[in-house]
């Protein structure tokens, strides 16, 4: 088990032997896969309702995680075999299975960990950089209604980024507008860290000494092909590629607009 303390040049690649247990509480219903590695998985599937693009900001939102110090459970992509839905009693299960064979995202399982609660509070700082990153990547998804985070090994560790740099889901029909997403601000009134968490600026300064042009390139290289689907504009995956890295160049270079703190 580890966090993406360093980033790799791409994802550990698995393969599913057996589905165990569905997470019905997630709306994807993702599932603990067990894999030819022996590793358990917790994996969303590019079947479910929200589609690749999901996968493909969990990538990149755990990529980011990565050069700010936020733990995060190592992914790998995990390859789905039309076998394992044959014997699937469950018909919805089943029928999800059937529609991702191929690939997906798994992430580490991690045993015995626990739901953030509050009780015992994340360190200062890892929640400013926890913040920031919610914020840089306009993630909605970590209220006290949903925190999407885990205590494990005495860590506050970050998952489910599915509904982070939300812009792309109108990739399919219109042409990307990175003006837009650079302008959006963040409300930072609902986030589960913002009591606290430590001021986010030297979070930004770190972030901007790590992330030049060359690796947010890094980044956006990780996200396999088959979850960046092409659209009206947008024509290949190399083009997808192309509009992530304008997108978060461009945001990062403008915190005035979203930099929770004050404006810089």
């Amino acid at each position: 088990m580890r966090t993406l303390a360093v980033v790799p040049e791409m994802l550990r690649h698995v393969t599913a032997t057996r589905y165990a247990v569905p997470l019905r509480e997630g709306g994807s219903l993702p599932g603990i896969v067990e894999a030819d590695d022996l590793g358990m998985y917790v994996t969303k599937m590019r079947g479910a309702g929200q589609g690749v693009r999901v996968l493909a900001a969990e990538v990149l939102v755990a990529g980011l995680a990565a050069e700010v110090g936020v733990p995060v459970p190592e992914l790998v992509t995990v390859e789905l075999s039309s076998e394992i839905a044959r014997w699937e009693a469950d018909e919805e299960v089943q029928d999800l299975l059937t529609a991702s064979v191929g690939l997906n995202l798994g992430m580490d399982y991690l045993p015995g960990a626990f739901g953030y609660d509050g009780s015992r509070p994340a360190d200062r700082d890892l929640a400013a950089a926890i913040l920031w990153l919610d914020a840089f990547t306009a993630n909605v998804d970590r209220t006290w209604a949903n925190p999407n985070l885990l205590r494990w090994h005495e860590r506050v560790w970050a998952i489910d980024h599915g509904a982070a740099l939300y812009f792309h889901h109108a990739w399919a029909r219109k042409a990307p507008d990175a003006e837009r997403f650079v302008r959006a601000p963040y409300d930072t009134s609902q986030h589960v860290l913002a009591d606290v968490a430590a001021p986010v600026e030297p979070v930004h300064d770190r972030a901007l000494a790590a992330l030049d042009e060359e690796a947010i390139a890094a980044l956006v290289e990780r996200v396999p092909d088959e979850w960046l689907p092409p659209g009206e504009q947008l024509k290949s995956a190399e083009s997808v590629r192309g509009a992530y890295r304008d997108h978060l160049a461009q945001r990062l270079r403008h915190p005035e607009h979203w930099l929770p703190g004050g404006a810089r």
